[in-house]
Formats: structure tokens, C-alpha cells, sequence
């Protein structure tokens, strides 16, 4: 069996609402990007501070795993902080539930099968919690690109059947919680569902839909769930789709009326995302593999001069007879986010926490699904952007 399934619990989103999406991606290598390593990355040193806690390993074991991940290039201070707080939640979270039933058990980075609903479907979860006929399942999401939500996480919910195939012959399990930490985020997003409605679930849509999907059987179906998908630059399904924007340019009247230029900005963000995947395809392809596309070269970028030594270049303005004035800027502080990475969260908190202003931010047309609270002061909103 590959290390990866073919029909993956984190793409589940895409392969239950586009089943031959799978198929498409197939064509295409998966290469992990730089933050998808650092996500791998922050996992391991989780895990190996779990798994020393609950004598899972050694304290000699952990100790040479996290000398490994901090030589990483991608390691740094604030992920070592955003771990440990990760840690300190999931531990707290289980001597919590430990208080109220005292045989709770927790599972760290356990293989999961899937197989019931999903052909060859297998992942790792987290950590499983289970105590008093409810289980609870936490996700660790480092990405900080995506805000994700627990809310029907195709994904969690997967998870959720492999465990308790796992381990429902040892507990009984009427309750599935599901939390996503998402420490770069802050967010910790939690649900739950009845174990019933979750097998109902995997029996109506999982099962038949991951069935089609492993076959290659069914349709192109574009949405939000192509933003990941490998094949998304090149998909026709999701070309038309974000062309249908084009069709304003071909209506009667001079005009765009309300309902069009809102249906025209619910659809922007998905559209500026699809010609962004279209470009970075078309120079991979001309870079990479030497590809001509009709009517465009390939050239050297625009680039900006840089010091070959900035020591040597200071000496020499120095030997010019300039000052340190006249070459050198003013010292600065560091940002506020490069600060709290340098000193660390809890510094931060007690020497500058008086000292940090948060201004109202600039006004921002979003759905009204988004949580935050709306502007009611037209004269408010134009005050922000003078």
C-alpha cells in the first residue's frame, strides 16, 4: 500500500463533491510546498512531546527527535511556542475529561482504516480522546492560509469513522466531538455530531461518492474546493465555471444592475485564484519543462540591485570619507509580529501589552456569512478610508 491513499481524508471535500477530480490530480506530481513542510514539521515535534508525556517514548528518544526538528531550516522560536501551547491544550483537554471518567483514554498519531466507506482509505489521527460514551477527536492545522472550520470537515469526519472502527469494539462511542486547532490562526473551531448520524453519512454520501471517485466515474463539479487540487489550472470544468464572469460583457443596458455586481463579487476571489493557478502553471511549464506557449517568452524578470558585501561596501563609503550618518539608517524597532516572534509570546504580553494600539481596520465588503459585525455608520466607514 502507498504511504499516500489515493483518495486521501484531506481532500475529502474535493473527491466527495468532484469525483473525478482524484483521477485529474493523478496526472499531476504532488509537490509539497514550503508551508506544507513546515506544517510536517510542526506535527513531529507534537507528537514527540505527546508521546514523551504519556511514556509513549523515551525521554532520550524525544530529546534526539526535537534536536532534529530545531537543525530544520523551518523550525523557529514561534513554532516551538505554538507547539507547546498545542501540547499544554491537548493535555489539558484530556485531564479534563480524565476528571470525569477516570478510564479515559487518549491516542496520539494513530493509523486509521477507512476501508468501510473508502476503497484502500486510510489516514493518521492527531489525537483521539474517548471517555463516557463520547469521543473526542483534535486536528492540528499549522497552515495559517485557510481558516478552517470543524463544522462538517469532511476530513474530521472521516477520521472520526476510522477511529471508531478502531476502537469502537472496546468503548462505546454515541457522540463524535471534532476540534480543529489552528494555532496560527488562533482559531479552535469544535463540533459535534451523534454517531448514528455520522454512519448515516458515510453510508449515503461517502460510500457511493468514494466509489465513483476511485473509478474515475461521475463529473467535474468546480466550487470552492478546487483551490487545492493539482489539476485546477487546467480543469474545463473550472475555466467555464469562472468564465461565466465574462458573461456581463454581452447583457442589454449600459449598466451592471446591484444583484450583478454582487453576484460579480461573490465570485471575484475564487476567479483572481484561478487566473493566479493559470500563470504559475504556464511558467512552471516554460521553466521546467521548456514549454512554448502561443504567443509569450519566456525573459528575464525585472530584479533589484543588492550588496554583494555589505561590510566591504560600508568600509569603502567609509574610506570615501562618509560618515555613519550619511550611509546607515536610523535604528529602528522591530515590527510588532517580528517582535513577539523574537522575545516571545509571554514577554510580549508583560512588557508591551499597554504599549500596542490596534486601530479600527479599513472598511471590507465581505459575505454575510462573515462573523464579524457590520458597519452601520456610512460617515464611520468614510472617516476610515480619508
Amino acid at each position: 500500500m502507498s504511504s499516500h491513499a489515493f483518495l486521501p481524508p484531506s481532500s475529502a471535500k474535493r473527491w466527495i463533491a468532484c469525483t473525478l477530480s482524484a483521477h485529474l490530480e493523478a496526472q499531476f506530481e504532488d509537490r509539497a510546498g514550503i508551508e506544507a513542510k513546515r506544517g510536517t514539521l510542526a506535527h513531529l515535534l507534537a507528537e514527540t512531546m505527546l508521546k514523551e508525556k504519556y511514556g509513549l517514548i523515551s525521554t532520550t528518544e524525544s530529546a534526539a527527535i526535537l534536536k532534529e526538528c530545531k537543525l530544520s531550516p523551518l523550525y523557529d522560536d514561534a513554532m516551538q511556542v505554538y507547539m507547546e501551547d498545542y501540547v499544554a491544550y491537548v493535555v489539558e483537554t484530556f485531564e479534563t475529561i480524565q476528571a470525569a471518567t477516570p478510564d479515559a483514554a487518549i491516542f496520539i498519531e494513530v493509523k486509521l482504516d477507512m476501508t468501510e466507506y473508502v476503497p484502500e482509505g486510510f489516514g493518521t489521527g492527531d489525537v483521539t480522546i474517548i471517555g463516557d460514551g463520547r469521543m473526542r477527536n483534535i486536528d492540528l492545522k499549522y497552515g495559517k492560509g485557510v481558516l478552517v472550520s470543524a463544522e462538517r470537515n469532511e476530513q474530521m469526519m472521516l477520521y472520526a469513522l476510522g477511529a471508531i472502527r478502531k476502537y469502537g469494539i472496546l468503548y462505546d462511542i454515541d457522540v463524535v466531538e471534532m476540534t480543529i486547532y489552528q494555532p496560527r490562526r488562533d482559531n479552535i473551531s469544535d463540533w459535534e455530531l451523534p454517531t448514528t448520524e455520522l454512519r448515516k453519512w458515510a453510508e449515503e454520501v461517502v460510500k457511493p461518492r468514494a466509489k465513483l471517485a476511485f473509478e474515475g466515474k461521475g463529473e467535474f463539479v468546480p466550487g470552492e474546493h478546487c483551490h487545492f487540487c493539482r489539476g485546477k489550472a487546467v480543469c474545463r470544468a473550472n475555466a467555464e465555471k469562472n468564465l461565466e464572469i465574462a458573461q456581463y460583457d454581452f447583457r442589454d443596458g449600459h449598466l451592471l444592475s446591484d444583484q450583478e455586481v454582487a453576484d460579480i463579487l461573490s465570485r471575484a476571489d475564487q476567479f483572481q485564484k484561478w487566473l493566479t493557478a493559470v500563470e504559475e502553471f504556464a511558467l512552471e511549464s516554460a521553466v521546467q519543462k521548456g514549454k512554448r506557449w502561443p504567443g509569450y517568452k519566456l525573459v528575464e524578470g525585472r530584479s533589484n540591485r543588492v550588496y554583494s558585501d555589505r561590510e566591504k561596501a560600508a568600509d569603502a563609503l567609509k574610506a570615501g570619507g562618509f560618515s555613519d550618518t550619511q550611509i546607515y539608517e536610523p535604528q529602528t524597532l522591530l515590527s510588532i509580529t517580528a517582535m513577539e516572534k523574537a522575545i516571545g509570546k509571554k514577554a510580549f504580553s508583560v512588557l508591551l501589552s499597554d504599549l500596542i494600539d490596534k486601530p479600527p481596520g479599513k472598511p471590507a465588503l465581505v459575505p454575510v456569512s462573515d462573523k464579524r459585525p457590520e458597519l452601520n455608520s456610512i460617515e464611520s466607514a468614510q472617516n476610515d478610508f480619508s
